[in-house]
């Protein structure tokens, strides 16, 4: 579908805006699983276009198109942490990249259109969500400005795009396209393969720690998991200029590539029975004249879940704060007792893709609730052309835990096409 877009509907044109279904706003099944299908299903086709950002160096221009999928006030649903505002005394709620909400909830799907048609701003602007939404969402868009499309009333299938076309005369119309796909059942299959090594660049000092309840101080905390592991993994390439300062939420082309082969890399690796992330409506920020929802991290993982068919889950009641201070003390506890304490992740191995800059300051939360002369993660920081590391946190039977980042992905970032993959 993403080329589809690309070459029938764009006709090679670079889109102007993408705004996708905010997950947790439609949870599917008695398990509550966030819908990431609206997300997933455009996440090609915002590779398949170019944004430039400014940098100290000079523009940079890559494929990695933002996709807008942040909470607008009034949509964030319950058990959900509201955004942190990204700069204190800033707002919570940025109006430059909100999604969509599957119920239309203060009317905000309404007004992000209505604010598209009246800046009367050429260009094409790309909507993923549910039939539910994107029906009721063209009905609104007909009988506010009174264009009388013939629109379709029943849901067709995922191969019909449609497309109102609104010309500067404000006469509108709808033209309906059958893209006639027919996927296979299975995983995709890259046009070219991935380089995968049992050990690739090692960015992080080798680290390994064990702690054993009542040896050299080692107090056991009250409300430990047990019987756990945590793999942690960054989210894919995001930084393809040489200062690593290009960013816009999303990752860039050779990210997709990774997180494409991430089910062969890390086979006979792990055995995760779930997958965790962070919420990709629920962290917004400023990056130079931009403002962007921060995507990247869940759609690393999402590809693996795909493969393995495995239960996927985003830490949505988690909030990470502010994306300009990482370190702050309260985010990093609260990160570590969500993954480590209460029991919800007793017994349980699961895979989890975070921002890299939270990683070790919550691992290194962990550790210091244990006591004795532990040795922390030094230094806190993650290194900007590290994609590979995989941090490994295990919890045994009586609680004693061990922390090491032997594991690697085994993917060589340099060797990863900047192009994303045409299938």
């Amino acid at each position: 579908m993403a080329t589809y877009l690309k070459q029938q509907l764009l006709g090679s044109n670079n889109v102007t805006g993408i705004y996708t279904l905010a997950p947790m706003t439609h949870l599917q099944t008695a398990n509550n699983y966030p819908d990431m299908a609206a997300i997933g299903f455009i996440q090609q086709f915002a590779l398949l276009n170019q944004i430039t950002q400014p940098l100290s160096a000079g523009p940079y221009t890559g494929n990695s198109y933002p996709i807008n999928v942040s909470y607008a006030s009034g949509s964030v649903p319950a058990g959900v942490a509201t955004p942190t505002p990204p700069i204190p005394g800033g707002p919570s709620y940025s109006p430059d990249n909100t999604g969509l909400e599957f119920n239309n909830a203060s009317n905000n799907n309404d007004k992000l259109v209505s604010a598209i048609i009246d800046k009367k701003s050429p260009g094409y602007y790309v909507f993923s969500a549910p039939w539910e939404t994107t029906s009721a969402l063209m009905t609104k868009i007909s009988t506010q400005y009174g264009y009388d499309l013939n629109l379709p009333t029943t849901y067709r299938g995922t191969n019909y795009v449609y497309a109102i076309s609104i010309p500067m005369s404000g006469s509108a119309s709808l033209m309906t396209y059958d893209s006639q796909l027919n996927p296979s059942a299975g995983y995709p299959v890259l046009p070219s393969p991935v380089a995968i090594t049992a050990f690739a660049n090692q960015h992080q000092p080798i680290f390994h720690l064990a702690l054993t309840g009542g040896v050299n101080g080692v107090a056991i905390p009250s409300g430990i998991n047990t019987n756990s592991k945590i793999y942690i993994v960054r989210h894919a390439e995001a930084h393809p200029d040489d200062q690593f300062k290009f960013d816009d939420g999303n990752y860039v082309a050779a990210g997709q590539w990774r997180a494409l082969s991430l089910a062969a890399s890390l086979q006979g690796k792990i055995s995760p029975n779930a997958v965790y992330s962070i919420d990709p409506a629920g962290l917004w920020y400023s990056n130079g004249s931009i403002r962007v929802s921060y995507v990247r991290p869940s759609l690393t993982v999402l590809p693996y879940a795909i493969a393995n068919n495995l239960p996927y889950y985003l830490a949505a009641g988690l909030s990470l704060g502010s994306p300009y201070n990482p370190t702050d003390p309260v985010v990093a506890q609260s990160t570590s007792d969500y993954f480590f304490t209460g029991g919800k992740f007793s017994n349980q191995t699961v895979l989890v893709a975070w921002e890299s800059a939270h990683i070790k300051p919550f691992i290194n939360a962990l550790i210091s609730s244990y006591g004795g002369n532990n040795v922390p993660l030094t230094p806190a920081a993650w290194p900007p052309e590290d994609y590979d590391t995989i941090w490994t946190v295990m919890l045994d039977a009586q609680g004693n835990l061990t922390v090491d980042n032997s594991l690697c992905e085994g993917i060589e970032s340099s060797l990863l096409p900047v192009s994303a993959p045409l299938f």
